[in-house]
């Protein structure tokens, strides 16, 4: 109910609607609620120790949190983080000393599609992928200690941004659990250890401390304590993580939302890595904050709320007139439930509005982050959500999905309010065919005579020393149309040019090419090496030696050879740069150890969970595994189907279907490298699986 009304009000408000419904609507409904018919039972509560298909969930209690249960969970392997976070700051894990942008994600109570950790069925599921603009993510949800689902971390530390989970007290019960855990000093560390212990094992970076009751005066020092003892305790054990506090209750232990930086919420702000602002601040209060904070302004971020409840300048399609002002001042910002896109269905489509929105926040903000940075750089430009998944240009399932977990690193395409002035316009297509994953960039349009065009795909920092550079794209064109690649350096050892631009053109024609383009670079390279596939995909691969220079823009060179017709059509299915021309190498199947749990045969099917580790003990490397099956009958095979993507070593697979006349099942696990690289299925560590009965 309290959804309807959810733009409209502010957080006051919200908490006295929310505990009126609480204490009155309930127990009214319980006593005039009809008996359930036992035909109606509701489904068998959730039972995180038996296996099933992993999902991401919350902790609810504080029994749960302080008797570690999610420890004994099937899933919690699962949910464990498989990318680091990239290099960021002047260390590699300190935020940059700079104004900082916070995105907080609130979307419909969380757990949404983003649960399935192995990927759910939704072709257009809900994903963020402006990370370039942002320092900081935070997965938010009311329930106590919301834990970050996997997916969302691996997206954003592969580009270079922090992710937080909640620790959130509030509503009516919400006194008792904050007098529970801060019975003590000694009660309050405990429990400030089991959250950081969480967010090790995880792999996520810290938490939002949300505290929205009121406290009696004797508990703010231990709550100081706890906020205190988590900062510490996180710090010590994951370098570079975060702890925020929410601008909630005072240090008179009062509920009183202050909406800047004060001596009423500035004791929290001293012992932890910074305060999130609540959103009902006036034009001054950031710069009145920047006060307060002295050299710690970067650590105020001032809170936007999207939907517009009571925040500066409204939110929504106004939200960069509060960044504005939060960029005028130098302090950082934070935004609330960008998910309004989403959830409101803004018009004409999600990933039109959702690049509408960003846009904004771009052209106040300005690009936070660059990358590539370190190699090797691949990217499939899938976003994580599709209706198809290929492989090395072949379809292997035509079936919608959504996993974040697969998210390549997101082109940073620029937005045009008026498509019409576009003469091409680029965009992620997750209907036109992939190279490989399910997404591409798809460049549309006209162009005439001699006319080209460029189009931005990333911000990088990428260093070159003496040793040459290997770029690797794929692309399928129609008629006339190409792709080049148009990269520009700085240059630091040749002072009387600092800027290079380098043409890696399309392959053929290379009179029309250099003729062309010559005059306009100053290099252009044909390529060394011209792979076409059977699905019509044409890999290029091009090499360059610039020592002393710095990669720092990629752009798509949209041209076309001579040809009556003016339409342009291509598809950039991957891009992939290395500092050696080899592939990655796999270990054969002969070095893995695979094995089996948890197999359960019922009515024509199979459950099981797959587990696999080298056999020398040493780490994976690899960057995700796909998971086949092929159904085998005596020493004939007769189908090989995909069944998704791992992220660990460890894949649950869940009511297999097994045809009749089966007499063996082969799950396959193919090694996937951090440069594109794929193992051989022939080479691939395997579980073969009897079928029971045959």
């Amino acid at each position: 109910m309290l959804n309807l009304f959810r733009p409209y009000i502010n957080r006051r408000a919200l908490i006295s609607v929310r505990n009126f419904y609480n204490s009155i609507i309930h127990p009214i409904f319980s006593i005039f609620s009809p008996k359930m018919d036992p035909d109606d039972a509701p489904e068998p509560e959730f039972d995180p120790r038996v296996p099933s298909i992993p999902v991401s969930y919350p902790i609810k209690t504080l029994e749960d949190l302080k008797l570690r249960t999610y420890f004994d969970s099937f899933h919690f392997q699962f949910n464990k983080a498989s990318v680091p976070l990239s290099g960021s700051g002047v260390d590699g894990v300190s935020l940059p000393n700079r104004r900082r942008m916070m995105v907080c994600h609130d979307m419909a109570g969380g757990y949404i599609d983003d649960k399935w950790i192995q990927g759910g069925t939704n072709g257009d599921a809900y994903s963020i992928w402006h990370w370039y603009l942002m320092d900081v993510f935070i997965y938010f949800s009311h329930n106590l200690v919301t834990l970050p689902p996997p997916g969302w971390v691996n997206a954003a530390h592969k580009h270079g941004v922090k992710v937080l989970g909640t620790f959130i007290v509030e509503w009516g019960d919400g006194s008792l659990i904050a007098n529970e855990f801060l019975a003590s000093n000694t009660v309050a560390d405990m429990y400030a250890e089991r959250l950081s212990e969480l967010a090790v094992a995880l792999g996520f970076d810290g938490w939002l401390i949300n505290m929205e009751v009121s406290l009696d005066i004797e508990k703010i020092p231990i709550l100081k304590q706890f906020v205190s003892h988590l900062t510490n305790v996180m710090h010590s054990s994951m370098p570079g993580s975060l702890i925020i506090w929410y601008d909630s209750v005072t240090i008179e232990g009062q509920l009183n939302w202050q909406n800047q930086l004060n001596n009423y919420n500035k004791p929290f702000f001293d012992i932890c890595d910074g305060i999130f602002m609540n959103y009902s601040w006036t034009e001054d209060y950031p710069r009145l904050s920047a006060a307060v904070a002295g050299n710690r302004k970067y650590d105020v971020y001032m809170g936007i709320d999207v939907f517009g409840r009571g925040t500066f300048g409204n939110g929504q399609w106004t939200t960069n007139v509060a960044l504005d002002v939060i960029k005028k001042d130098d302090v950082s910002a934070a935004i609330f439930a960008p998910g309004w896109v989403y959830e409101t269905k803004q018009p004409p489509d999600f990933q039109t509005a959702q690049n509408r929105w960003w846009n904004l926040v771009e052209k106040s903000w300005g690009i936070t982050r660059s990358y590539p940075k370190l190699l090797p750089f691949y990217s499939n430009f899938d976003r994580g959500n599709g209706y198809h998944v290929s492989v090395d240009g072949r379809v292997l399932s035509n079936a919608p999905w959504n996993n974040l977990s697969n998210q390549s690193f997101q082109p940073c395409l620029e937005f045009f309010e008026d498509t019409a002035i576009e003469a091409i316009q680029a965009s992620i297509d997750f209907k036109e065919a992939s190279y490989n994953g399910g997404g591409n960039i798809t460049f549309k349009g006209s162009l005439e005579g001699n006319s080209y065009l460029k189009k931005r795909i990333f911000h990088g920092e990428v260093h070159m020393g003496i040793s040459p550079l290997h770029f690797t794209y794929s692309v399928k064109s129609e008629g006339s149309s190409k792709i080049g690649l148009s990269l520009e350096f700085e240059n630091t050892m040749d002072i009387k040019k600092k800027n290079t631009s380098i043409l890696l053109a399309s392959s053929e024609d290379t009179l029309f090419t250099m003729n062309q383009f010559s005059s306009k670079f100053d290099n252009v390279i044909m390529p060394r090496h011209v792979k076409k596939t059977e699905s019509g995909w044409v890999i290029n691969e091009s090499s360059i030696i610039l020592a002393g220079s710095t990669l720092t823009k990629i752009h798509a060179l949209c041209y076309k050879t001579p040809s009556k017709s003016s339409e342009y059509n291509s598809i950039l299915g991957h891009l992939a740069i290395k500092a050696s021309p080899e592939n990655m190498g796999f270990p054969p199947a002969s070095e893995w150890n695979v094995k089996s749990q948890n197999v359960n045969w019922k009515s024509g099917s199979v459950s099981l969970k797959i587990l696999w580790t080298l056999s020398n003990g040493v780490g994976s490397v690899f960057s995700k595994y796909n998971i086949y099956v092929e159904n085998e009958e005596g020493k004939s095979v007769k189908a090989l189907k995909f069944l998704g993507v791992a992220l660990v070593e460890a894949y649950y697979i869940s009511e297999l279907l097994v045809p009749a006349g089966i007499s063996s099942l082969k799950f396959i696990i193919q090694a996937c490298g951090s440069d594109g690289a794929l193992q051989e299925l022939v080479d691939s560590p395997f579980l073969r699986l009897s079928v029971e009965g045959s």
